[in-house]
């Protein structure tokens, strides 16, 4: 436990009024096969030694060990912190074991936390755009509670510039790629509190995996795994007997200070410039533990990544600004729902020339995705790490998902609902920070039934335009008793004569939570594809704009459509609240190869 930083002639940096256990610390949260209920582990170590005590650093470890007849989370644990001289923090970083004939586990989520003093630190800074006043602990116990607990109406705020707002914690997430340095200025001190994350790899679920940041309380978390914006596929499943090995971080918990008279976002503008020297910094040189590699032990792979589309063009495309990566080996995709091992990944650039540096010894997986191009890409050889090795694929092709040509399509094949219509929020529960992200609003599942009151939403292909007629978010019908039921979705369109074969549906969906997509040709009550019970990622619930993953292929009979107008119902046939539904990513109808009509 971390229970006192001075700092900047503060005595404690951190929330005083709390228990010395709940001001800074690592935790896990997991459960058993026999017992599935959640507990909360907060890694307390039972062992200290000093590592290295230097000049110029200092490390220490506290361990705990477990074994047969220990009770608890079945790990070993080994947590890190690291002081240098010349810096203002520190670093903290932890590796956590699994010997083989252990019992089988479960982790949800595991995280390294500090609560702040409530009455020194209250703006909060996530990005450039993404920085406020921010509410107090007391407004939302004083406030409303909203659809759940997290959300809360500021109705008894102190501070009128935020009193009628709402406030809500995964208002503030941040994907893994995004997310390098956030944290708390202190106004009247001119101090700043910053987590800095200058890599991901440790993280789960890959570049795009969206997670917590920092929120009221004052609190600031790094986290590193976690089944928010995924559901059950990030939960990371241990069975009888398997062993495991994971260094998580280090992380570089930063502290900084401005002079009197000057403008506390210039804490803000230095913490930027120290994420910076961070991330050049990857991977340290510094930590002791033999388990962090560093990046003379570490292996590199290069390439050019190019697109074939032959109905769009004969030659090679440049996959530009492609995002390629190395995940442990597994099927397309899997990226995205992997949880034990490292991902290392890089975005291309405007040739599809890829470098992925810093890469830790082992076997991988190449996976990416082009934005503009439908489907997952994956490299069909394992690639085996060694230290210092560096690896040139040169030129590596992607063939999207393609069976004849595009009769229409809606939306941008990018993996996110962003450029579908997004409505302004309800006046009465808005966060004025998000004045241009309305995404991030609270309630915007019910917009969808003011919107569109009497009738589910209907789309003319050729007329009507998904940036202002596709509603962002496939949600069920509020009803005026307060239940909720489901909706189905109309595209109209014209064949001016049909060829036989099969025409192919496709697809993507950016998000599901807990949703049934059924599929109707020219007919709502008769169901020519289902997806089946997906997702529960909840990202319309915790205002995102994607979840995980999905892509569907459907094959249509050309005897189902017909010349002239024709319908295919989208029916998410799951009810009863709110946050059951889907997000779109794109979809697309392609006429059959043949040249055939009839």
């Amino acid at each position: 436990m971390i229970v006192r930083i001075q700092y900047n002639g503060i005595d404690n940096i951190l929330a005083v009024d709390n228990e010395e256990n709940n001001r800074g610390y690592w935790d896990f949260i997991w459960s058993t096969p026999r017992h599935q209920v959640d507990n909360l582990d907060k890694l307390e170590g039972t062992n200290f030694h000093v590592v290295m005590e230097e000049d110029n650093q200092v490390e220490l470890s506290f361990t705990r060990t477990w074994n047969s007849t220990s009770k608890g989370l079945p790990l070993n644990i080994d947590k890190r912190f690291i002081m240098l001289r010349g810096g203002s923090g520190f670093y903290s970083y932890a590796i956590v074991e699994r010997l083989k004939g252990w019992p089988g586990t479960s982790l949800t989520e595991g995280r390294i936390v500090f609560k702040l003093q409530k009455n020194m630190f209250q703006y909060m800074a996530l990005s450039d755009e993404r920085q406020r006043i921010m509410p107090s602990y007391k407004d939302r116990e004083n406030g409303k509670k909203l659809a759940y607990p997290e959300a809360v109406l500021l109705i008894n705020s102190r501070n009128h510039l935020i009193r009628g707002e709402v406030d809500d914690k995964y208002q503030y997430s941040s994907d893994n790629k995004n997310n390098r340095v956030h944290g708390w200025i202190c106004p009247n001190h001119l101090t700043g509190f910053w987590i800095i994350t200058p890599s991901d790899e440790f993280k789960t679920g890959g570049p795009t995996k969206q997670d917590l940041t920092s929120h009221v309380g004052p609190i600031v978390l790094s986290m590193f795994f976690s089944t928010h914006y995924a559901g059950k596929p990030l939960i990371i499943e241990f069975l009888n007997d398997e062993p495991w090995k994971k260094v998580f971080g280090p992380v570089f918990i930063y502290l900084n200070s401005a002079s009197q008279g000057q403008n506390p976002l210039v804490l803000w503008d230095d913490a930027k410039k120290q994420m910076l020297k961070e991330t050049k910094s990857w991977p340290y040189d510094f930590p002791r533990s033999h388990d962090f590699p560093r990046a003379n032990q570490r292996g590199s792979v290069s390439g050019q990544l190019l697109v074939h589309d032959r109905y769009i063009s004969q030659k090679y495309i440049e996959a530009k600004y492609s995002y390629i990566g190395l995940a442990p080996p597994g099927n397309l995709g899997s990226w995205q729902s992997e949880n034990k091992g490292y991902q290392f990944w890089t975005q291309a650039n405007a040739n599809g020339m890829f470098v992925i540096n810093n890469v830790r010894a082992g076997n991988y997986c190449l996976y990416g995705w082009v934005p503009g191009y439908i489907g997952d890409y994956k490299y069909n050889a394992i690639i085996n790490i060694v230290p210092g090795s560096h690896i040139n694929l040169k030129n590596i092709l992607y063939e999207p998902p393609r069976n004849g040509p595009t009769l229409w399509e809606i939306g941008i094949p990018d993996r996110t609902a962003a450029e579908f219509f997004v409505p302004k929020p309800n006046s009465r529960l808005i966060n004025r920070l998000y004045v241009n992200h309305w995404f991030r609003q609270y309630g915007l599942w019910d917009r969808y039934t003011e919107i569109h009151p009497n009738q589910d939403l209907v789309y003319k292909i050729g007329t009507s335009k998904y940036q202002t007629d596709w509603y962002f978010a496939h949600v069920n019908r509020r009803m005026d008793n307060g239940t909720y039921i489901p909706t189905t979705w109309r595209i109209i369109f014209n064949l001016e004569n049909v060829k036989l074969g099969n025409y192919t549906f496709l697809l993507a969906l950016a998000s599901a939570n807990e949703a049934e997509l059924q599929v109707g040709i020219n007919n709502e009550s008769t169901h020519d594809f289902t997806t089946g019970e997906i997702g529960k990622d909840n990202t319309i619930a915790r205002h995102g704009i994607y979840g995980l993953y999905w892509l569907y292929i459907v094959d249509i009979s050309s005897s189902r459509l017909g010349r002239g107008t024709n319908t295919i119902f989208l029916t998410q046939s799951r009810g009863s609240s709110p946050w059951m539904g889907i997000m779109y990513d794109y979809i697309r109808l392609e006429a059959p190869s043949t040249s055939r009509s009839m």
